[in-house]
């Protein structure tokens, strides 16, 4: 029972390293109720000593994409509209261009959003970049922390596996 349970939180633990990737998915949420459940599940010591850290790691990754994203909206002045904008045109991107729709219709999105908002192309192509930056720099560090969560689960079953045996 223990290595079914340890197996599918190691997919889901998959799923939500896609979800950061690709933001249809809630990446960091999946990675952190996965990692709570893993360790309830199962237990051990080890289990939740991993669970509770690798969850923080998510935790982490999560809020400082989101702090990195919302300083840099606020300093460009970039209200949520736009954002919602491009995301719509994101979804629909992944549908027109497979894999590579959602970054390019997201970027288009925020482009027509901001010149509709902004009617100054170079200040909505300034603003759109510095904002694609911050998202990028943030999806960057929440990678950065669920990859160290992985590492960190992987490790945590290791041990517990091999304390257990």
């Amino acid at each position: 029972m223990e290595a079914i349970v340890t197996v599918i939180a190691a997919l889901l633990m998959f799923v939500a390293l896609a979800g950061i990737i690709f933001p249809i998915l809630p990446g960091s949420p999946v990675a952190i109720i996965t990692m709570i459940a893993w360790a309830w599940i199962i237990g051990s010591t080890a289990s939740w000593a991993t669970g509770i850290i690798a969850a923080a790691l998510a935790l982490v990754g999560w809020s400082a994409s989101l702090v990195l994203t919302g300083r840099t909206m606020r300093r460009e002045r970039i209200p949520n509209t736009p954002i919602l904008i491009a995301t719509a045109a994101a979804i629909v991107g992944l549908f027109i261009i497979p894999f590579f729709g959602i970054f390019i219709g997201f970027a288009l999105g925020l482009f027509g959003a901001e010149y509709y908002r902004r009617r100054d192309a170079v200040a909505a192509l300034r603003s759109s970049l510095e904002a694609l930056k911050a998202m990028g720099i943030g999806m960057l560090v929440e990678l950065g922390c669920i990859i160290t969560a992985i590492a960190v689960f992987g490790v945590g079953i290791l041990i517990h596996f091999l304390t257990a045996a």
